[in-house]
């Protein structure tokens, strides 16, 4: 099951329902855990792999390669130049580069004669209850890590690991 709870943005004044997670963010050991119980593969060997997975995808996307992981997505870098614009092509240079950010795009599948798409981790039994429980501060109005943004009901929510 997932929550929500009602939000106003401020730019506009109307209310969305907006995701809010729950509880700590599922670690690496509880991943590793339960993939070993619905495989074959030993816990141990679980983990290793999943803790060696940032530095292979790190190596690829460093080679200026896109990483597609089939049933996941796809992982690709991008750069940042704040401020760094210059005015011809002959005059760009890495070091205009101020930042790296690694994107992620969720694998899809398309239904329906190629006009619904559907993400691979967006489970189409997916429930949504409204969010009654008790928030950090012991407000029972929010819990958890909140989505942001002003545009309206289809931004996407900031990483809750930030």
């Amino acid at each position: 099951m997932a929550f929500f709870k009602k939000q106003q943005k401020k730019i506009n004044g109307k209310w969305y329902p907006q995701v809010v997670t729950v509880g700590k963010p599922v670690t690496t050991d509880e991943v590793a855990d339960r993939l070993s119980k619905i495989s074959t593969v030993s816990r141990a060997d679980t983990y290793a792999v999943l803790k060696d997975l940032a530095d292979v995808l790190s190596d690829y996307m460093a080679q200026g390669r896109t990483v597609k992981l089939e049933g996941l997505g796809t992982f690709y870098y991008t750069t940042a130049a704040n401020g760094q614009g210059v005015d011809s092509p002959e005059k760009v240079t890495a070091a205009q580069i101020t930042g790296v950010r690694i994107r992620f795009i969720p694998e899809s599948t398309r239904t329906n004669g190629n006009r619904t798409v559907t993400r691979s981790l967006v489970s189409d039994k997916i429930f949504w209850e409204e969010w009654g429980g008790k928030g950090s501060d012991g407000s029972s109005s929010g819990g958890g890590s909140e989505g942001g943004g002003e545009s309206g009901g289809e931004e996407e929510a900031p990483d809750p690991t930030v």
